[in-house]
């Protein structure tokens, strides 16, 4: 397993994080978002989803109650939120799978609600919060996910 620390210091850093990663997605590219309310996930997940063609007059908010946001873009953006998932019945119930599994790329909040049944092979972004809109993001994950990482830390480098 791949893993990177970047320390950002605004909102701004943030979405552009996001630009990078949407330029590096492809279809059937999961990305699970993790940390505590209030720590950017649905910022970055939002950035993503604009990198990735979904227009600006279509709003996107956290789909903690819808639990599912379906976007159109250049590729389809599935936005999840397992927030208020308790069981991981309701993963099957809702077909989270054939999300993870379909042309689309899924950007999931609170994925570490069920981290047991996680695809291998998927990036994590945690956000931990700092002063401000300080964060310090940590990027893992193996497979396809380690290949994100070590792109995603080659962008920044090459950026500075």
């Amino acid at each position: 397993m791949d893993e990177v620390e970047i320390e950002i210091g605004s909102v701004d850093e943030t979405e552009a994080l996001g630009a990078v990663l949407a330029g590096l997605l492809r279809p059937g590219d999961v990305v699970g978002l993790a940390g505590d309310l209030g720590a950017g996930k649905t910022t970055l997940a939002a950035a993503v989803a604009r990198g990735l063609g979904v227009p600006s007059d279509s709003p996107i908010t956290s789909p903690t109650f819808a639990i599912v946001h379906e976007h159109a873009g250049s590729v389809p953006v599935y936005h999840l939120d397992l927030y208020r998932l308790y069981e991981p019945a309701e993963l099957y119930d809702l077909g989270v799978w054939e999300y993870y599994d379909g042309d689309g790329v899924c950007l999931v909040e609170w994925c570490d609600r069920f981290d047991d049944l996680w695809p291998e092979d998927a990036l994590v972004i945690t956000l931990e919060l700092g002063a401000g809109e300080a964060r310090t993001i940590r990027l893992e994950g193996a497979g396809r996910g380690a290949e994100l990482v070590s792109r995603i830390a080659a962008e920044r480098v090459e950026d500075r």
